[in-house]
């Protein structure tokens, strides 16, 4: 009986037009006569032949067999992170999951920012070197007592770095940020400064690379030739989820641990998130078309922000009694 309804559910998953028996025969590397016996029910598909149909049309196997409800899901969750060389695996994976949904045309992405965007970070300037210690200080012990200015992490991390974020530069894409979207990056910085493992000057210059990060963001609002929308959204609490729309599928992903997300590709759950977001582009400020005056008033309280805490860290310095 499963047999029949894996085929009924193979074939509502494939594209129009598409023969099965071709599907079949693509996906396992096996002959045209021996894809038809499968379709046909002559030969049954073996365990390992469905789990490579499932993975090759991203089908869900709790939803495939129906032996669970719509409540639950089949998801992938990325490995644990606790030196350099697994931050630069996750960049690499993250990445290469990536290119096969992007590189389609007319995909776009919906993030949710409970923070400034992970793509932002990766540039290989000084903040998002200070992005990678904080990650990995926070996610490897031995690391507890280094200061950021004898961290040095390697070309390679950085221009693994480099290589996912450059996937989000010409993107069809849809943000939505409250102004405490930036809250996290400014308690990193006053944090490890308090703590004595940023310097004074380098605090500084970490607040000014911040602010320089706005303002290229804020610049892509009044760009025609980017496919950028912004929203400022003060009712919901971002998550950091980011939904990948293709023409012919969509990507979950939701966050678990400090940099760690599960994905999936289950149409009920990828639905029903984007109903969600959706909601709460309804409840939000597109800050592309505001006036201007609410576009300048949604940056000035970011770039205050900023400047207080540059305030504090001068003080600080000034105040020094030692």
């Amino acid at each position: 009986m499963y047999q029949t309804a894996f085929l009924t559910f193979l074939k509502t998953e494939l594209p129009e037009n598409t023969s099965i028996i071709e599907a079949v025969a693509t996906a396992l590397d096996i002959s045209y006569d021996a894809a038809h016996r499968r379709v046909s029910l002559k030969s049954k598909f073996s365990l390992d032949e469905t789990i490579v149909l499932s993975k090759y049309y991203n089908l869900s196997l709790d939803r495939l067999f129906e032996t669970t409800s719509a409540e639950f899901v089949t998801i992938e969750k990325t490995k644990h992170i606790e030196n350099e060389a697994e931050l630069q695996y996750y960049f690499e994976d993250s990445y290469n999951s990536l290119v096969p949904l992007l590189k389609q045309k007319n995909s776009s992405i919906l993030y949710s920012a409970k923070d400034i965007p992970l793509f932002y970070n990766l540039n290989g300037d000084a903040l998002s070197r200070f992005k990678y210690y904080v990650w990995l200080k926070l996610l490897n012990p031995e690391l507890a007592t280094k200061s950021f200015e004898n961290f040095a992490p390697s070309s390679a991390l950085i221009e693994a770095g480099k290589r996912l974020g450059s996937l989000y530069s010409n993107l069809n894409t849809q943000e939505v940020w409250d102004i405490t979207s930036i809250n996290s990056t400014l308690k990193q910085i006053h944090f490890y400064f308090e703590a004595g493992q940023v310097a004074t000057e380098t605090a500084l210059h970490f607040c000014d690379l911040l602010k320089k990060l706005i303002e290229t963001i804020a610049a892509k609002l009044v760009n025609t030739d980017l496919e950028f929308k912004m929203y400022y959204n003060e009712l919901h609490l971002m998550n950091n989820n980011v939904l990948v729309n293709t023409p012919n599928a969509q990507m979950l992903y939701v966050p678990f641990t400090l940099l760690s997300y599960y994905k999936t590709s289950d149409k009920h759950t990828c639905k029903e998130a984007e109903a969600f977001l959706r909601k709460q582009l309804q409840n939000s400020k597109l800050l592309n078309t505001t006036g201007e005056k609410e576009r300048n008033t949604f940056f000035n309280k970011i770039y205050a922000k900023i400047n207080a805490l540059k305030k504090l860290i001068e003080a600080t310095q000034v105040l020094d009694f030692e």
